[in-house]
């Protein structure tokens, strides 16, 4: 069960396919149930999705009526997002339960529609008859699960503040990527047309990523280029504001592109950046340590469970663009520093492998059918 599926873009659309390819490979059958706009790419399992377009009751409605249909036949069910409804179908199908927690959906449900202005912390605590029965329902479902996966111990200590059993949360990290086999880095350089100093970003350009702090310590930094893969709604707000501080030439706006491309630009960067109001561990970190790129980052959620701070990164304070601004300088003024942090990197991530990752998935899975 998982809400994103190829042709989505990001970490998560690439980590369901890979997971279920594993457990086939294993000899498990598996079955998906998503969501999308359009048809999902097509696998060697069966993909059972409802449209996106469906208006919201709705849609939560069939898909808990499909996970029901589909658990019924199943010894699990698995669930990396709409725990609520995944929690409803298989509890009518009377069938456990094994989540992967990738973030609160309730609060970022509330933060997107503008119903919640704050932070995730402030979030558990906001008063209101809508936001405790939103987060009663979050808790209820998450209790019911057999076991729960947590990509960091940031998120962790807040399942476990639901009131989740803590024998039954565990932490594992999202898997760094299987690399393809990627060209040297100065020719996808060379094909993506950038030189000098590049930074790098891959992800949705909303409010979360707080992009603007990154364009802010861009124009405090001269001769450094900022490349930019992703789409969302700031989009427009950020090419604007992009032009405003007089960076049309050091900011490209690639839009959206396939997980093989955002691992090319990574290995072309000096270092991705991650200017993240709040994250959990986004995929990106992952990716871009994976090809040998470290990373600047805001040192929020689990982001610091990963970057460490002048070993295979650099780390700030949230929502500063002047301490921004200050690292990718240090970072770009000391030739020393960035080969030792690049060194870092791939070796940083080499324990967090899809299949060492995805063996744990495994076994609670048949733990929780036993």
């Amino acid at each position: 069960m998982t809400g994103i599926w190829p042709p989505d873009p990001g970490g998560p659309a690439s980590h369901a396919p890979a997971l279920a390819r594993f457990l086939r490979g294993r000899g498990h059958t598996v079955e998906v149930v998503t969501t999308a706009v359009t048809a999902p790419a097509a696998q060697q399992f069966e993909i059972h999705w409802i449209s996106r377009r469906a208006p919201a009751p709705l849609r939560h409605l069939r898909v808990a009526n499909l996970v029901r249909t589909y658990a019924r036949g199943a010894d699990v069910v698995y669930a990396t997002s709409m725990v609520r409804r995944a929690a409803i179908g298989a509890a009518a199908a009377r069938k456990p339960l094994v989540v992967k927690l990738v973030s609160d959906e309730v609060f970022e449900r509330q933060r997107r529609s503008g119903r919640f202005v704050g932070t995730l912390e402030e979030f558990q605590v906001a008063r209101g008859a809508r936001v405790a029965l939103l987060r009663g329902t979050r808790n209820r479902a998450l209790r019911r699960a057999s076991h729960v996966f947590c990509p960091s111990a940031y998120l962790r200590a807040f399942a476990l503040g639901w009131g989740i059993d803590p024998a039954r949360v565990s932490v594992l990290p999202n898997p760094a990527p299987d690399l393809p086999s990627l060209p040297p880095r100065e020719e996808i350089r060379s094909e993506l047309q950038l030189d000098g100093h590049v930074l790098a970003f891959a992800g949705r350009l909303g409010p979360q990523k707080s992009l603007g702090a990154a364009l802010e310590a861009l124009a405090r930094t001269p001769g450094v280029t900022l490349a930019i893969a992703g789409d969302g709604p700031e989009r427009p707000a950020l090419q604007d504001r992009a032009r405003e501080l007089g960076l049309d030439g050091r900011t490209r706006f690639l839009g959206s592109i396939e997980r093989e491309g955002v691992l090319r630009l990574f290995r072309a960067a000096d270092a991705s950046l991650l200017s993240s109001s709040w994250e959990n561990l986004p995929h990106t970190v992952l990716e871009s340590l994976a090809v040998g790129t470290p990373v600047i980052a805001t040192a929020v959620g689990g982001v610091p469970e990963v970057v460490r701070d002048g070993v295979n990164g650099l780390l700030v304070r949230p929502g500063d663009s002047e301490a921004l601004a200050a690292a990718i300088s240090r970072f770009f003024a000391d030739d020393g520093l960035r080969r030792e942090l690049a060194h870092a990197a791939e070796a940083s991530v080499s324990g967090y492998t899809e299949e060492s990752v995805f063996a744990q998935i495994e076994a609670a899975l048949e733990g929780a059918a036993r």
